[in-house]
């Protein structure tokens, strides 16, 4: 059988396993969803360290690119479909079973975390530190090199934007590179660590 006369729900996955139909969790996704879930996995190119870099660098800046290999988004859509059944959305597994926040109240701000530095440990057996902020590994990584690790910085407080241009202020941009340097790029260096930052988004949540 042709690619063409393959349905989108239909690839990668054996052919005794085809469905009649569509899932349900794949029925309403977007023009450009069903054709990365319709693409096959070995016609797929992960992206590289040097490209990723690129990307989400101000020479090109189009984090569309960020897509996931197809059956992995395939299982992605399933996954959360999952999620949305058992938890009512991601975002409230996310925060209650992922984070393990209680609560969104946030205790202090990007400057004060980036200063406390190591001594958050502390702070936090002490009661001081709420856990405004945590770092987890993206469960669902995009389609990049392997060796890439993808972390993802939650945090309960908000990061100002600029109101008319919707991008981070630069004094905002400030604090998250400290907030990076004292974190990450003491083990690792700068040249390995990459910084994508939004404010807000929508993932499927």
């Amino acid at each position: 059988m042709a690619d063409a006369d393959i349905p989108y729900w239909c690839y990668n996955i054996p052919k005794e396993q085809w469905p009649a139909e569509c899932p349900d969790f794949l029925i309403d996704l977007s023009e450009r969803d069903q054709k990365l879930v319709g693409k096959r996995d070995q016609d797929y190119e992960r992206l590289t360290w040097p490209q990723v870099r690129k990307v989400i660098g101000q020479e090109d800046n189009q984090l569309d690119r960020f897509v996931r290999v197809p059956s992995d988004l395939r299982r992605y859509f399933e996954y959360n479909a999952k999620l949305k059944k058992e938890h009512g959305s991601v975002m409230d597994y996310v925060v209650k079973e992922r984070l393990q926040w209680t609560g969104l109240e946030a205790h202090m701000t990007l400057r004060q975390v980036a200063f406390l530095g190591s001594l958050l440990d502390d702070c936090i057996a002490h009661g001081i530190f709420a856990g405004d902020i945590k770092i987890l590994y993206n469960d669902w990584p995009y389609g990049i090199d392997e060796r890439i690790v993808h972390l993802v910085v939650w945090t309960k407080f908000d990061l100002p934007d600029d109101p008319q241009t919707k991008e981070l202020t630069p004094a905002m941009r400030q604090e998250i590179d400290d907030y990076v340097d004292r974190t990450f790029c003491q083990a690792v260096p700068k040249e390995n660590v990459r910084l994508n930052t939004l404010t807000c988004f929508d993932d499927g949540f």
